[in-house]
């Protein structure tokens, strides 16, 4: 398509047998992006209806990841994805969004593109966690973090950097250019416990890179996150509490059946 051959951004999406969540992600992204721009999928060898359902789209670019001999969690294949796609990547930016995110609002590229200005070290911008906690919880979490604050009293050592901010998956985006040249992975230290994307954040800004860190509740005008929403719906693979499970179903079904979401999924053209 015309848009593929003068994009200036890449977005990468990994799939793991979420239909709903990933056409609801899709259909955002057609429906509120008006910067040419490509859309490159990878299924992790979903062997699902959403595999099928990604078959059936001219639109976007579908890798389907069959190699998994070295798989060791959900991580590392949801990492072993985005290199995949980063790898096929030639645009001036690559986007790295979750399949349970979903773009609400127009111009939302342009705007975060805007951000990266005319300085070329700036090589990210994104956000943190971007949840659908009300704002008050999160400040009543962060009020009764005791384990926090004891580290941070007792001045406990973090070498890997477990506690270090980083700009998150969720969706950041990056300059192709710099991750390629840097020889960068999101798969980079995942042996020590670290989330996808993370030591390649740490790699960028110990390299002197400038990195954009949007606050959250900036973030969430342009996106909502639906946090574990993947685990969730394929519990039987993950390691979750049963209040955990509850929680975000209810929340995942709040947000299904709202106005926007509906009208969305009911728009069969934005596959087209």
């Amino acid at each position: 398509m015309d848009n593929q051959r003068q994009a200036r951004a890449t977005i990468g999406v990994v799939n793991y047998k979420t239909l709903d969540l990933t056409r609801l992600c899709l259909r955002s992204i057609r429906k509120y992006t008006r910067r040419p721009y490509e859309v490159l999928v990878v299924d992790n060898d979903s062997q699902d209806a959403s595999t099928e359902y990604l078959r059936s789209l001219k639109w976007i670019r579908l890798i389907e990841r069959k190699d998994k001999t070295n798989d060791s969690s959900g991580g590392y294949a949801h990492a072993a994805a985005l290199d995949m796609a980063l790898e096929q990547t030639q645009t001036e930016y690559f986007v790295a969004m979750h399949s349970d995110t979903f773009v609400r609002r127009d111009n939302w590229l342009d705007e975060l593109l805007a951000m990266f200005g005319q300085d070329a070290q700036t090589a990210c911008v994104g956000a943190g966690k971007v949840e659908l906690t009300p704002d008050w919880q999160v400040w009543l979490k962060k009020l009764t973090d005791f384990k926090t604050f004891k580290r941070k009293l007792l001045c406990v050592p973090d070498p890997v950097g477990i506690h270090r901010y980083y700009n998150r998956t969720v969706c950041s985006i990056y300059r192709t250019e710099v991750l390629k040249r840097e020889k960068l992975s999101f798969l980079m230290d995942r042996d020590k416990g670290l989330t996808v994307g993370k030591k390649l954040y740490f790699e960028l800004v110990d390299r002197g890179y400038k990195t954009v860190e949007l606050p959250d509740r900036f973030m969430r005008q342009y996106l909502y996150h639906l946090a574990h929403a993947t685990q969730v719906v394929n519990a039987g693979q993950y390691n979750l509490r049963q209040r955990t499970i509850r929680k975000i179903s209810r929340l995942i079904e709040q947000i299904m059946r709202s106005e926007q979401v509906q009208q969305i999924l009911k728009d069969d053209s934005l596959d087209q």
